[in-house]
């Protein structure tokens, strides 16, 4: 557990970099990355960043300012908002993931396989809690 601590360590430092490098916060940038998967509704990425809503809504609003998201109403919801990433939203997304050289670095001394069963494992190790996530 510590070596698996001391690496989250490094990549959120590494992508709070990355993500500064872009004028973004990590929680901005930690957001546009969810959104990389799709919309989501406010409350949705709150528990998924596991932050207040009133934080949520923030980061959303200055995300928004910038041109890097948009909100439209959900298609099975009218109540509800779904944030949406721009094609300029992707595209910083891009550029943090471009910019993580220590993550990448460290990725890259590992072979196809090695990089696969790494994929395998954590998956494995951590497949109960992305179910009650």
């Amino acid at each position: 557990m510590e070596l698996l601590a001391v690496s989250l360590r490094a990549y959120y430092a590494d992508f709070t970099e990355a993500a500064a490098a872009e004028n973004l916060t990590a929680s901005q940038g930690k957001t546009l990355s969810v959104l990389r998967q799709g919309p989501a509704a406010m409350r949705v990425l709150a528990r998924t960043l596991s932050c207040d809503a009133s934080n949520i809504t923030g980061i959303i609003d200055r995300l928004e300012k910038r041109g890097l998201v948009h909100r439209e109403p959900s298609p099975t919801d009218r109540r509800v908002k779904n944030v949406v990433l721009t094609p300029e939203g992707e595209r910083a997304v891009d550029a943090i993931r471009a910019n993580m050289h220590a993550t990448m670095a460290g990725l890259d001394a590992l072979d196809d396989a090695e990089r696969a069963t790494l994929h395998d494992l954590l998956s494995r190790t951590f497949e109960a809690a992305a179910v009650t996530a």
